[in-house]
C-alpha cells in the first residue's frame, strides 16, 4: 500500500459507512446506492 493510495482507500471505507448508516437509520435506498456508487466509481479510478 502505498501512500498516494492512503487518501483514497480512507475515502472508500468512508463512502461505504455512510451507505450503511442511511441503510440502517434512514431506510433511504437511493441514498445507499448514491454512496456505494461513489464508492465503486473512487475503487475504479483508484485501483
Amino acid at each position: 500500500m502505498t501512500k498516494s493510495k492512503l487518501f483514497p482507500l480512507l475515502l472508500i471505507i468512508l463512502d461505504l459507512l455512510a451507505a450503511l448508516v442511511y441503510g440502517i437509520v434512514d431506510h433511504d435506498v437511493r441514498k445507499v446506492i448514491y454512496w456505494v456508487a461513489a464508492a465503486i466509481i473512487s475503487i475504479t479510478v483508484t485501483f
